[in-house]
């Protein structure tokens, strides 16, 4: 039986225009044990792509 991950932790990507947009993943903390993950992705209330970080959920 295969058991859950505990690893993967759930994040957030919020916007850094600050437009309040945000998406949600998981991160694989052993392998990414400092770094905060950017990415660049679809700003909907921009229409154009800009830079996510990443923030802990809630």
């Amino acid at each position: 039986m295969a058991g859950k991950n505990k690893a993967r932790v759930f994040v957030k990507l919020v916007s850094s225009e600050g437009t309040g947009e945000f998406y949600t993943t998981t991160v694989n903390h052993r392998n990414m044990e400092s770094k905060k993950l950017k990415l660049k992705k679809y700003d909907k209330k921009l229409r154009r792509a800009v830079i996510f970080n990443e923030e802990k959920m809630k």
